[in-house]
């Protein structure tokens, strides 16, 4: 698994029941797989820091498949976002709360040289084409990270998840309106804010 969350020991976690089919275990964990690549990219980009999101893609796993693995499978995938964006949510929380009383003992980190991140492409790209990627994932990034965070979740969800609104709806906890309304302030304010970035 590139993400390094276990699938397979998360959906072994699913407490056992005589209903519980190997054809649902299955089922399950193969959503688990499909959906989680793009689940760690909400979360990084929601949390900003890759170890965190790991742990929150994980916990959002374990969660579904123990509270929700028996629901029918066009169900999961709100319900998993749902649950993900409520962790994202706690930790913003948690962080805000840990930052007050904590900040006198923040110190900058040291800069540290990634040999992997300095290698040449193996595409065979040109050192300005890699510039120029690079300097537009990073104004993509910093463009979302600066949405509200409603905006975000709505964005993110819609746009790298691909769910309905209705999906979206189920997953932030609000109504189908509310989705409509976040992702277009969520567009308009990223054309503004990308501009020649934005496709």
């Amino acid at each position: 698994m590139t993400a390094g969350v276990s699938v397979f020991a998360v959906s072994c976690t699913a407490k056992p029941t005589g209903a519980r089919t190997l054809q649902k275990q299955q089922q399950l964990g193969q959503f688990l797989a499909e959906v989680e690549r793009r689940a760690l990219r909400i979360a990084e980009i929601g949390v900003r820091d890759r170890d965190e999101a790991l742990d929150l893609v994980q916990d959002a796993m374990i969660k579904l498949v123990r509270n929700y693995g028996g629901r029918q499978k066009d169900e999961w995938t709100p319900l998993f976002y749902r649950i993900l964006q409520n962790g994202v949510r706690d930790w913003h929380r948690r962080q805000g709360v840990r930052n007050r009383i904590m900040v006198w003992l923040q110190k900058a980190k040291p800069d540290d040289h990634d040999v992997i991140a300095s290698a040449p492409d193996p595409a065979g790209r040109s050192p300005d084409e890699e510039l120029q990627n690079a300097e537009a994932m990073e104004a993509i990034e910093a463009a979302v990270n600066a949405l509200p965070r409603r905006q975000q979740e709505a964005f993110m969800l819609r746009t790298f998840e691909g769910l309905d609104v209705a999906g979206t709806a189920v997953a932030m906890g609000c109504s189908e309106g509310s989705v409509k309304t976040h992702c277009s302030r969520a567009i308009h304010a990223l054309r503004d804010k990308l501009g020649e970035h934005w496709q």
